[in-house]
């Protein structure tokens, strides 16, 4: 193992904020009589495992000072750090200086993002970003040349190893822990960027001396950074990912909890690649009609229902009833707390995953007699304000699509056909507007009593979309015709007449749309000759 680049740990520097495992090289420094320098609690934990400690305060010849904000901040630290002992004019500096150089550095960070998730106040908050940890983390990791730098905790049982048996580290394995030191604190950086990005937002003062050219400028560099800079940590490795071929994880935002990436897995299997997929897509789509309850089923990402309720076992009901076919193997969301009544429906109807804020205890007890099914529960609404696709080579970044904008109230849309819709209509045309926003493009959405009764989605073209949207309507309901004097959505604008004409001779008495197409003439004159009520948003909710 030995070769030519390998260098004993005679001496190390400690210093770790968390604790947990540091016994390992604590019975490894003593067994090789390695000279440790330590910090204040983890100097304290070292003596009390046996090590013979020197703390650092004696090396720097200068007491902890600022409430502990300063301590290594000190050349006789860092030049003890950085020094390449392959240089030997480093190696004669040293010497003048009377400062020892280190071989290892081991150090772990302030608990920043915990501090935040904690709902800490601002000053605490602030207390807990790490100044002298990422400098000897860095230090440590430029000067790989001659120091190993380690900064997680697996790897303590390998440094313990290394420094017992005398060996130390080579080259190559110095360079490799350096660059996951330099991982540690980028990572640690960027948390603290997105905390400061909210809680320090630019004040009205400087927003004053603004032009309205560079106002815009400036909302512009607030929304998307010059440099996109965020963090993820590891949570799971799944079993694989969207297909058996591919390998895939589950990272999470370490400044986030109780949001569905966190959800809390009462009873089934580890939730795999899809599961979290189709259920994230489900769960923001019935929160869509918050405060209203309702439920979504949810099957590759597309709603095959949607639904309000009086209760939620009422939505999930009228939900299931969309599409009973596709709901097998699907996936369940209600923004409100399963009841025992849901939970009866549920158990009878093969489901992959359902998720809700919370459970009645029966309800609760009766799922879990389902041996497949996931159950999980998100105490929090999404949130989400960004949403990010990686292409080759970059990102696209874009503000989620939401259910928030002037075309999106009822009250802002205009009349181009037909009688103004009753109220029983025009819950119905609201109600079929906001289920479209979940629905892939091209959608065509269809809808009665508020809940789906057809979708058509994800079609190259909108004629096809509404044929499956009527066809779906009529062919899974026992024969019933649940277009006539239904109520139809479309996410886009109409091309053509021909897509709407499709909806109009199935008997859809009023259609919700975004309008803007320079045929809209020729559509508008096709719904009034049809006597089809037809509202304009002037809004659209495209989803790709």
């Amino acid at each position: 193992m030995t070769d030519s680049t390998s260098r004993p740990i005679k001496r190390a520097l400690v210093s770790v904020y968390h604790k947990d495992g540091i016994e390992v090289l604590a019975e490894a420094f003593k067994k090789a009589g390695t000279a440790v320098v330590s910090t204040g609690s983890t100097a304290k934990k070292l003596q009390e495992l046996g090590v013979d400690v020197t703390p650092v305060e004696k090396v720097t010849g200068f007491p902890e000072s600022l409430d502990g904000r300063v301590k290594t901040l000190d050349p006789h630290v860092h030049a003890g750090i950085l020094a390449d002992m392959t240089n030997p004019e480093h190696v004669a500096q040293l010497k003048e200086l009377g400062i020892e150089p280190f071989d290892m550095v081991v150090v772990n960070l302030y608990p920043f993002a915990d501090t935040v998730r904690s709902g800490a106040n601002e000053a605490d908050t602030i207390e807990k970003i790490d100044i002298g940890g990422p400098s000897m983390v860095r230090g440590a990791a430029k000067n790989s040349a001659t120091v190993a730098v380690i900064t997680d905790k697996n790897d303590y049982a390998l440094a313990a190893e290394r420094v017992e048996n005398g060996e130390g580290f080579t080259l190559a394995e110095r360079r490799y822990l350096a660059a996951k030191a330099f991982a540690h604190t980028a990572s640690y950086d960027a948390t603290i960027i997105e905390w400061a990005r909210t809680a320090w937002p630019k004040p009205d003062t400087l927003k004053d001396l603004q032009t309205e050219e560079s106002a815009a400028a400036e909302k512009d560099a607030e929304l998307f950074p010059q440099t996109y800079t965020r963090t993820w940590d590891k949570s799971t490795v799944l079993r694989y990912g969207e297909n058996s071929h591919q390998e895939a994880a589950l990272y999470l935002d370490p400044l986030s909890s109780g949001d569905f990436a966190h959800a809390e897995l009462l009873h089934g299997k580890p939730m795999s690649y899809n599961n979290y997929v189709d259920a994230d897509s489900a769960w923001r789509s019935c929160w869509d009609f918050a405060p209203r309850i309702a439920v979504a089923v949810v099957k590759h990402s597309n709603p095959c229902g949607l639904a309000i309720g009086d209760t939620v076992a009422e939505a999930h009901r009228k939900a299931h009833a969309c599409d009973p076919m596709s709901a097998y193997g699907g996936v369940i969301a209600a923004n409100a707390t399963v009841s025992l009544e849901m939970a009866q429906a549920v158990k009878h109807i093969f489901t992959e995953v359902i998720v809700a804020p919370d459970y009645e205890p029966e309800a609760l007890e009766l799922l879990k007699t389902k041996k497949n099914l996931r159950i999980l529960r998100v105490p929090t609404k999404p949130v989400l304000d960004q949403s990010i696709r990686q292409i080759d080579g970059g990102l696209l970044v874009q503000t989620t699509d939401r259910i928030d904008a002037p075309g999106d109230d009822p009250a802002n849309w205009q009349l181009v056909s037909g009688e103004a819709a009753d109220a029983a209509t025009l819950k119905d045309l609201e109600f079929a507007w906001k289920a479209i926003r979940s629905v892939k493009s091209n959608a065509i959405l269809i809808a009665h009593d508020e809940a789906t009764v057809g979708v058509g989605m994800g079609q190259v073209n909108r004629v096809d979309s509404a044929k499956l949207a009527v066809e779906r309507a009529n062919t899974l309901a026992d024969g019933a015709n649940r277009t006539k004097g239904s109520v139809a959505a479309s996410d886009a604008f109409f091309p053509f007449a021909d897509g709407f004409q499709i909806l109009a001779d199935a008997g859809v008495t009023a259609v919700v749309q975004p309008g803007g197409s320079i045929r809209d003439e020729e559509v508008i004159e096709a719904a009034k000759k049809a006597g089809v009520t037809m509202y304009l948003t002037g809004t659209r909710h495209f989803f790709h």
